[in-house]
This record gives structure tokens, sequence and C-alpha cells, in this order.
């Protein structure tokens, strides 16, 4: 039997530590760098229309049988009042304190068949239900390539943009039916059956096409030949990792694993699964993991909390509902400091931790100091630049009194001690970089 999480974690001091020299990086999105460029590519999903191809990097758990809408229920914050076949929603699931473990798309296939799609935090969790508690429900796994190999279920591209209905209207075999946002509709394209989800990752229209993974070529032939006369562009893995946090996304919530509740759980994961491979980086530390958690608000996901039915966590998140909480926040970088950080590299002066253009993640979960007359008071992460921006940015949760349009603060650049033992992390040191609180996507383009 292969060791698991809990059995991992006895190797270290504490959660943190293990993470922040965790061998891994960023998250790893198995598909070319660029088609093109990438900052064409940035900007064709603002200005004309993407193909975003996510059939190799998500993970999918397929669940099935009469006690599935019991087990939904008892595990995300979500209402499923408005749910089933044909619907979709973002699903998002809590400990017992309160602090999200995940989030993912939950697709409703058929009468109790559905698919959890995204980062595994979730689609393990209601796996880990299914299969230990009192629940007839079924659980075939279909992993990301990046672990397994071979082929998958699916395939699943983003047609999105200004131009993007325009092609996939062009490229069906026939009308594409009125699909409203997280509804799923059916039609055909090149021969083939496909479903759309009504959904925009770059803030903007179109679907998400998803079908066999067998008929995934001829599908994606049709809709990048008739997008050859809209300005389509295909997006490399290069370019997909900035476009969550122009959207405002944050992708990967720190998973709130590592309380005594969860102990059980963390005895089923394995040690080489994704929980269990994490990487944490950024200049913000503490020896407490629990102040890397994150509640459903901080992440803009109040919205999907509703106390209509019981689930794990509910008690917690009831105690809070009114808040205050932290608020999901852009900050818009300094020119003149995001300059001084590249010249560093040249000459003999300070080297500062290299931003990888046009995204800077460099572990998993990047999490830096947000200053206000040298207090902390919220967190940064996902730094990018953007064609569409035309500066460096990264998404914030900071308190919400703090939380003001144009407000100025400071943003702590690179780790403490020259940096960890992440091999993924050069030699540097910690600088600082002024940043304009922006409530709303500032986007120039």
């Amino acid at each position: 039997m292969s060791q698991s999480l809990e059995q991992k974690l006895q190797s270290w001091k504490n959660p943190v530590e293990m993470m922040r020299n965790a061998p891994t990086g960023a998250y790893i999105f198995p598909i070319a760098p660029e088609f093109s460029n990438w900052a064409d590519e940035q900007e064709a999903w603002f200005k004309s229309a993407v193909l975003f191809d996510l059939s190799k990097h998500m993970t999918d758990i397929y669940f099935e049988g009469p006690d599935l809408m019991r087990l939904l229920s008892d595990l995300a914050v979500n209402t499923f009042s408005n749910f089933g076949p044909n619907k979709a929603k973002q699903i998002v699931c809590c400990n017992e304190e309160g602090y999200v473990i995940g989030d993912a798309i939950l697709f409703g296939l058929a009468k109790n068949k559905v698919n959890i799609s995204g980062r595994p935090s979730v689609p393990n969790w209601v796996a880990y239900h299914a299969e230990t508690g009192d629940y007839d429900v079924t659980v075939t796994r279909d992993i990301r390539s990046v672990e397994q190999g071979g082929r998958r279920k699916t395939f699943r591209y983003q047609i999105q943009g200004p131009n993007a209905m325009d092609i996939i209207e062009t490229a069906a075999d026939g009308p594409v039916p009125k699909i409203k946002f997280f509804n799923i509709g059916q039609f055909r394209i090149a021969g083939k059956d496909v479903n759309g989800l009504g959904h925009g990752m770059a803030r903007a229209k179109g679907l998400e096409i998803f079908g066999a993974s067998e008929d995934g070529e001829a599908v994606r032939d049709a809709l990048t030949e008739v997008g050859k006369v809209h300005g389509l562009r295909e997006v490399g893995a290069r370019a997909y990792s900035t476009v969550s946090p122009e959207s405002g996304w944050i992708p990967s919530p720190f998973p709130a694993l590592y309380t005594d509740s969860m102990k059980a759980y963390r005895e089923w994961l394995s040690a080489d699964g994704f929980e269990g491979s994490l990487s944490l980086g950024g200049s913000f530390y503490s020896d407490n993991v629990e102040d890397y958690y994150q509640t459903p608000w901080d992440l803009g996901y109040g919205m999907h909390v509703k106390f209509d039915h019981d689930f794990i966590g509910r008690e917690a998140l009831e105690k809070i509902a009114d808040g205050p909480h932290r608020e999901k926040v852009w900050l818009v970088w300094n020119d003149e400091d995001v300059q001084r950080i590249f010249a560093g590299m040249l000459g003999d002066g300070e080297r500062y931790k290299y931003m990888e253009t046009p995204g800077s993640q460099y572990s998993a979960c990047p999490f830096d100091d947000v200053l206000l007359n040298g207090e902390t008071i919220g967190l940064s992460t996902y730094n990018c630049y953007t064609s569409n921006v035309k500066h460096w940015f990264s998404l914030a949760m900071v308190n919400q009194a703090h939380a003001v349009d144009g407000t100025e603060v400071t943003v702590v650049w690179g780790e403490r001690d020259g940096g960890s033992d992440k091999p993924v992390v050069e030699r540097h040191v910690q600088t600082e970089v002024r940043a304009l609180i922006r409530t709303e996507r500032p986007v120039e383009g």
C-alpha cells in the first residue's frame, strides 16, 4: 500500500514546512506553451476569439447512483433546489470549520449522474465520502493526462470571445440552441454529438464544448477552420495561466485539510497525489497552516453559500456569514517598481525573484504579503501580465475595510532568507512593490 498524506506529514515539523520546501512548482498545463505567441493569444480572448483546450489538465470524476443528490447536498455549500440534468454549477466544499477545500464545476449529465471537473481537491473530497460513507453511489475516475497518460473519456474546449458564437454557429451542423448561463445544450459539429455549457472563462461570451474523446480532433478541426476568418487563436499554456487572474478567479484555493477533523481524509489521500504534492510559495509566512485557509467570502463565493440544507461546515459558516470578510480585489502593480525588478537581472545589483512572463506563479499556492502602513491587510496571489491590462497585476484577498478602489498598498515580492528549498526558486532578495487596489477588472485594451 502506498504512503498516505497523513504518513508523509509525520516526517515534517508542520504542513507549512512540507509544502514550502516541496520539489514541485506551479500547476502543470500539458499543452503547447504557445500556438502563435502568448501576447496575441491573450488579446484574442478580449478582441476576437480563443480556443482553450481543457481536455488534458483537469481531473474528472463521475458519480452515479440513487443517493447522489444526498451525497452532494451533504458536502457542498451550494443549493441543489435548481440543479438537475443539463444544469451545471460551481460547487464549493468546506471542512467542518468552514474553510474551503476547493471548488470545481459540477455537470448534471443525467438523472442521478454527474461529473465533477477541475483541480482534484473537490473531486477527491466527494469521492472519499462516496466510497467511505453510507451512499449508494458509484465512482468512476478519469484522471488528468499529466498523471495517467493516454486518452481521456472526453474532450473539452472553451470557445470564448466576441466572435465565439459566430464561430460555433457556423461550425455546427444545424441550429445551436440558446443555452443560458451554466446550462447545457446538445448539438452537432462535424457530424459528432457535442454538449455546450454556457460559460465565459475570460468574461466573454461563448461555450464550453465537450463530448467523446474520439470525436475531439474532428470537432477541433471544424472549429479552427471556421475560426480562421474570425480571428480565432488557440491558447497555449503560457497565456492560459493568465486568464484566471484577468477574469477574477483564484484557480487554486489552499485546501483546508490539516485540522484534526480532517485526519481520516488525510489517511485516505495518497502522499503522491495532488494534495500531497502541493507547493507553497510567496512572501507571506506563518507556521500555522490555518493562516493560509480561505472562507468562501475570501474567494468571492459568498453568493454560493445557501443555508437551505445541512452540509459539512454549515454551523461554522452561519456564525461568520454576516462578516466582516476579506474581499477579492485586483492589485495593479506599479510600473516603475516592476521595471526595477526586471532591471535586477542586469549588472551587479541585487537580484530579485524572477518574474516569469507572462505568468509568474512558481508554486501551486502562491501567497504574498499585502501591506498598508506596514501592516498586513491581506494576501496577493497569481501575479501576471496581460496584453489587455497592459500592467503587471495580481488577485488579492484584503480586509473588507481596506477594499477601497484606488487605495495604494505594498506587495512584498520574493521569499525570506534568500528563498526556500524549492528547486524552482533561485537565490534572491525580497523587495516591495507599490500597487493600487481595483475592485473592477482593470482592462485597458
